[in-house]
């Protein structure tokens, strides 16, 4: 059994046990999590896709840490104005492991 899910504009296909990498949610590490927002469910064989989600299913998950992604860099250079401008962002993520699958 596995569903895809909807988190941070992002989708994921997931099954029960897996380890998720998301952006950041505002629960604390330890507590669990329930994702609404289920685009589709595949249970052995009965597909059901939502339009555009369903209503029926959630997932629940557990939230194990949150983490930062790796730093990323930005260079910007103009020649011959030395001009130049470095800009770094690191994203705000947060680690989940799927308990269940309610479809």
């Amino acid at each position: 059994m596995y569903a895809v899910l909807e988190t941070g504009s992002k989708q994921y296909r997931v099954k029960s046990g897996d380890t998720l990498v998301v952006e950041r949610l505002n629960v604390e590490a330890g507590q669990a999590v329930t994702f609404d927002k289920i685009l589709m469910v595949n249970n052995d064989g009965d597909l059901k896709i939502g339009a555009p989600t369903l209503d029926s299913a959630s997932i629940v998950a557990d939230v194990l840490e949150h983490k930062r992604g790796p730093k990323v860099l930005s260079f910007k250079k103009r020649r011959r104005k030395g001009y130049q401008k470095t800009i770094g962002h690191r994203q705000e993520q947060t680690v989940v492991r799927i308990k269940e699958i309610n479809a």
